[in-house]
């Protein structure tokens, strides 16, 4: 490990204890006695919650069952607030309380507010000095969700009820202030600063460091978001959880009358284009860098929301955004209905990269509305186990070689959490067209250190996008190398869960259903051919069993794997 790694390694870990620390004094009593409530008890606006809701969390409620994060507990006769938490996962979301959006839907029933007002009591009682609870960015979701749903929680309330809740909801925006340089970096110090400004927006008497706050939220989120609308982290799902709350921070503005900074509008703008870019043909994003499932209503809203044209359409080829960035690089491909999205940038900074995958090189494909070949996706919060399985290169749709990933995963703090090292420290690529095919050539480095080669990727998508060519290779930098003894490489090609795959009449080719009346073959030559298990990891219910292509071989200082992918049938006999 090089010594800059470990010198950010140790200064992540320092942040970290710092946060422990700081969550250890936040529940002393003087520090308590500090926070003395200030005024949160009238607002200038309520703003809108993009955030779809669930009618059937009541029925849960009313079964004394309360779920979130993929996790279930058992409420029994008690509190949500008084039971142990399944999952940290589970008890971040109950303490930010962003499950109150599915109690507005049944706003008209006079239970549903009944139940809202209560929790908030019962929080007071017995979460609100939690360790959990204190977490600034724990803090931040809770002040957007009671400001987001004020009406719910104080509109015809008792007026004990109405006093604490306000009263809290300002002791919070006061520890947030003066705790939110403490946040983990990446979403959660954005999110902490989006919450602020919220507070400085729509609370009466919250707007004094207005302007200090939004110069300091300005500032993080052009560290964030990148010239091409993509995130640091690399990970195209957080780009949705960011723009669930600044699309209603931008309608907070116009709604006050106040003077939109333009940084705001013009990352809104760039966030929402890079989304359409990184869709596939069936409306999810590709399963890149902890991307997993896709919250497709949550996508929807916040593309269609934006204002931008067909959410459909994808952003011109031409279009100088979309060249790739040394952080947040991906190649799009699309003929037709045929649509490839590939993965040409090094892994994000080591503060950026605990969701970051070993997938350099790795590709999906989509014909019109089904999924084709995926990357096998990171699991939901509450399914531990795979997350190590999910970062893997042989989890994706690319090479691996000698059973080893692309990039080394080390522990941060001695935890399970984990972050991607600067390996490769390149990846290049170039597109082009070529007689009215597009062709995509890239490289990484990722193997050069400890095997002394490169992987060289080139993809090729006829015109009419019905085939697909590839070559795999692997050579060194320069000159010829002969290893020491032949190394063992596997190309692999995942499947969704729902795909049928079998042999072929020939050894090298195996054929593929995605859908009824949906056939592609793929077609190999330098590696023997084989179909092996795969795992979906994408589904609510948890990993699903799904099939996989992979070729193998043997390099003994380089080698060359051709193979193609082509649409054989697609009749409704």
């Amino acid at each position: 490990m090089a010594r800059a790694e470990r010198l950010v390694l140790a200064r992540l870990a320092a942040q970290r204890a710092g946060r422990a620390a700081t969550a250890r004094v936040l529940r002393s009593t003087g520090l308590k006695n500090w926070l003395a409530p200030s005024i949160a008890d009238e607002f200038h606006i309520v703003p809108q919650d993009l955030r779809t809701p669930d009618p059937s969390f009541l029925v849960e409620i009313a079964a004394h069952q309360f779920g979130l994060a993929g996790a279930v507990a058992n409420l029994g006769a008690l509190s949500p607030f008084a039971v142990p938490p399944p999952t940290v996962a589970w008890a971040r979301e109950l303490h930010g309380f962003s499950w109150l959006r599915h109690l507005r839907v049944a706003a008209s029933d006079d239970d549903a507010q009944d139940a809202a007002q209560a929790f908030v009591m019962s929080w007071l009682d017995l979460g609100k000095s939690s360790a959990v609870a204190l977490e600034p960015q724990v803090v931040a979701r809770r002040i957007i969700s009671w400001i987001s749903h004020a009406d719910l929680l104080l509109e015809g309330s008792s007026a004990r009820t109405y006093t604490l809740t306000a009263d809290s909801l300002g002791t919070d925006i006061q520890l947030l202030s003066a705790t939110r340089n403490t946040a983990p970096s990446g979403p959660s110090r954005l999110l902490c600063l989006t919450a602020l400004l919220f507070a400085s927006l729509c609370v009466a008497g919250h707007d004094r460091r207005h302007a200090r706050l939004e110069k300091a939220f300005l500032a993080e989120l052009g560290h964030q978001v990148l010239p091409d609308g993509g995130h640091a982290s690399r990970n195209p799902a957080v780009v949705v959880e960011i723009l669930l709350d600044l699309l209603p921070l931008r309608q907070c503005y116009a709604a006050r009358h106040i003077a939109l900074p333009g940084a705001l509008p013009e990352a809104i703008d760039r966030m929402i284009a890079y989304l359409k870019f990184m869709r596939r043909g069936d409306g999810a994003l590709a399963r890149f860098n902890g991307t997993g499932r896709t919250e497709v209503d949550a996508l929807a809203t916040v593309v269609g929301y934006g204002g931008l044209d067909d959410p459909e359409t994808a952003p011109p080829k031409d279009d100088p955004r979309f060249e790739p960035t040394p952080k947040s690089g991906y190649r799009r491909l699309q003929r037709e209905t045929t649509i490839i999205l590939m993965d040409v940038a090094p892994p994000p900074t080591l503060a950026f990269s605990g969701q970051a995958h070993a997938g350099f090189l790795s590709f999906e494909l989509s014909h019109g509305s089904h999924p084709v070949l995926v990357n096998i996706g990171a699991p939901a919060p509450v399914h531990e186990a795979p997350q190590a399985m999910a970062r893997a290169t042989v989890s994706h749709n690319t090479l691996c070689l000698s059973n080893t990933s692309s990039s080394r995963l080390v522990p941060l703090d001695g935890a399970q959490s984990q972050a991607a090292l600067q390996l490769p420290g390149e990846v290049e690529s170039n597109l082009f067209e070529r007689d009215g095919a597009l062709v995509l050539e890239a490289w990484h480095d990722g193997y050069l250190d400890q095997f002394g080669l490169l992987h060289a990727r080139c993809l090729v998508l006829s015109p009419d996008g019905e085939r697909l060519d590839g070559i795999d290779r692997l050579e060194p930098p320069t000159g010829v190398l002969r290893t020491r003894q032949d190394l063992p490489f596997s190309i692999h090609f995942h499947l969704p869960s729902d795909a049928i795959c079998r042999l072929g009449e020939a050894s090298e080719t195996a054929e593929i259903q995605v859908a009824p009346h949906a056939y592609w073959r793929l077609t190999a030559t330098g590696a023997r051919l084989s179909i092996e298990a795969s795992t979906d990891l994408v589904h609510l219910s948890g990993p699903r069993r799904a099939m996989q292509i992979v070729l193998r071989g043997a390099c003994p200082g380089e080698t060359t794997v051709t193979w193609s992918l082509e649409h054989i049938r697609s009749d409704s006999a």
